[in-house]
């Protein structure tokens, strides 16, 4: 048996003390995983950053001035959109937007607050100007998700808002009337025939420069998210131009127009409503990001699922892929971001410490639709 020096016992006792001051392993804490500091930041559709409504700042500037001064992040991006609602020189949304076959302005908004996980809409909504505050009314006073209709004018006049009888301005009623001069001639066509000249005409006056490319279908969605992480996001829009009465598109559904998880991301969009509904496509992003996906990724994976999921022979071009444009905005948990579409062409909003600018989307396809 060897022996044991002084120098060695001091040695090995001190070791024991230090082990019998540690936890025992089957008391340990647990693990606590925390999420990182997030890069704050406010994205939107690329008229996010045009608009200014006679003032000195864009919707992404000024929402995230608010963020920066420590706003609520839902506060920030709906305050943002309503300079682009108020403009009567957007007429995609709010006042002034392209009215419906009626020459009747119908507005569509949803907002959806992430660490709140709360959510409010309107759809089919006459005479208020600011439908994404109506919608935000929604989320604070009610129990609902989705107000429509008169029953969405009613709650708007209850919850104090202005309601005026017409939001047409001069330039929406002038292209109303001249497209509907060009669609009804003799004032009553065929339903069949009647649905195909419209539809028809609205493109050729797309074509000649009446009417903005992007405003045919119109919408701004936008989301931001702050130092803390919190994410929120709205989404609004007069729908596509000269529709059918009572026609609601994605903008207001939460999942299509607009979906915001606040541990994970969000995603919003703006083209042609009816593909992005009938895919789901911004709640498809953003479990995309769940699943680890860089926002770019998970963006193109849903236009994917649009081009997978579009196969009427009317909605197809000559290679096969969808005629129409949509487009998505995703941001994620870190605030990091992407714009996606289908086709090449066009930017988005971006406002953080560097300031606003424009960023180019980035395209599925090459090509146009009408190819």
């Amino acid at each position: 048996m060897s022996s044991i020096t002084r120098r060695d016992f001091v040695r090995t006792g001190a070791a024991a003390a230090a082990a019998a001051a540690l936890p025992s392993p089957a008391f340990a804490a647990p693990a606590v995983h925390t999420r990182g500091a997030a890069r704050p930041v406010v994205i939107a559709s690329d008229n996010g950053n045009r608009f200014k409504n006679g003032g000195d700042v864009t919707g992404v500037q000024k929402a995230f001035g608010m963020i920066a001064a420590g706003a609520d992040v839902l506060d920030a991006v709906v305050a943002g959109v309503n300079l682009v609602e108020l403009d009567p020189a957007d007429d995609s949304v709010g006042y002034g937007g392209l009215p419906n076959a009626d020459g009747v302005v119908q507005l569509d908004s949803c907002v959806m607050h992430g660490p709140r996980k709360r959510a409010g809409g309107v759809a089919g909504l006459e005479g208020v100007r600011t439908p994404s505050l109506v919608a935000k009314a929604v989320l604070e006073n009610t129990d609902h998700h989705l107000l429509v209709g008169e029953g969405a004018r009613t709650f708007a006049r209850q919850m104090g808002f202005t309601v005026e009888d017409d939001l047409n301005t001069p330039n929406s009623r002038r292209l109303w009337l001249e497209w509907k001069r060009r669609s009804d001639p003799q004032h009553y066509l065929d339903p069949a025939q009647r649905a195909e000249i419209g539809h028809r005409v609205g493109l050729e006056m797309v074509a000649e420069g009446l009417i903005d490319p992007n405003h045919y279908y119109g919408t701004i969605n936008s989301t931001g998210i702050n130092a803390r992480g919190d994410i929120c996001g709205v989404t609004t829009t007069s729908g596509l131009a000269f529709k059918i009465p009572g026609r609601v598109g994605d903008s207001p559904v939460l999942g299509a127009g607009l979906y915001v998880d606040g541990a994970v991301g969000a995603a919003g969009s703006t083209g042609r409503g009816e593909a992005n509904l009938y895919n789901l496509t911004s709640y498809l992003i953003v479990e995309n990001l769940r699943r680890g996906m860089s926002p770019k990724d998970a963006g193109m994976e849903g236009l994917k699922r649009i081009a997978a999921n579009t196969v009427e022979r009317r909605l197809l071009n000559s290679r096969g892929t969808p005629n129409f444009g949509i487009q998505f905005y995703v941001l994620n948990a870190r605030g990091e971001h992407a714009g996606v579409t289908l086709y090449p062409g066009g930017t988005y909003a971006v406002c953080d410490e560097n300031g606003p600018r424009n960023v180019p989307l980035e395209p599925l396809f090459q090509g146009s639709p009408r190819d």
